[in-house]
């Protein structure tokens, strides 16, 4: 299993040699090295742990930690650095990100309600409308209402590798996050 740590830079275009325009988002490697190997026998599984910058970052800021499970350890050991030279053109990747916030959001943009109707004295235009019935006399868990919206945990699979360099690769399709936003990428 190949992966690694990204910053996406933003989204752009390639054109194949047939002359096909092919969306891709761009995604620099983040210098990532590995602060624990966890072992079956004495953790129960087996994972690598790596931890990253963000570019122009120093020691002294935050780094963001992921861990990934692992079939085979071999070949991992503490403070040994993940390139992103690992990856080829042609792969196979699910990125992981955290998607852009909204902020608070009415049912009708974060559920896709319909509106009431606003003539003949309407007064429910953009309300929820019932939240429930006469039993169980409490808001049921998990009803959709206003809230905030955003700001989860997405994966996209699936998504293949355009092109690769020594500081970036090219990812054909959208990833979810804002640019310079921190991703996981991994290749099975």
């Amino acid at each position: 299993m190949k992966f690694i740590l990204g910053q996406k830079l933003g989204m752009t275009r390639v054109f194949d040699a047939d002359g096909k325009m092919i969306p891709v988002t761009k995604v620099a490697f983040l210098p990532c090295e590995v602060t624990q190997v966890k072992t079956i026998a004495k953790d129960g599984y087996n994972s690598v742990q790596i931890a990253a910058l963000k570019k122009n970052d120093t020691k002294t800021k935050q780094m963001k930690v992921m861990e990934f499970r692992l079939d085979d350890i071999d070949g991992y050991k503490m403070n040994g650095k993940i390139e992103g030279n690992q990856f080829v053109a042609g792969d196979i990747v699910e990125v992981t990100a955290t998607s852009k916030g909204k902020g608070f959001a009415g049912t009708i943009k974060r559920h896709d309600f319909k509106r009431g109707p606003a003539s003949h004295g309407g007064n429910n235009v953009r309300e929820p409308g019932s939240i429930g019935a006469q039993q169980p006399q409490r808001v049921v868990k998990g009803r959709k209402m206003a809230g905030h919206m955003g700001a989860t945990v997405t994966t996209i699979k699936n998504l293949k590798v355009v092109d690769i360099d020594a500081e970036a690769m090219l990812i054909s399709g959208a990833i979810p996050g804002p640019n310079k936003g921190i991703i996981r990428v991994v290749s099975k």
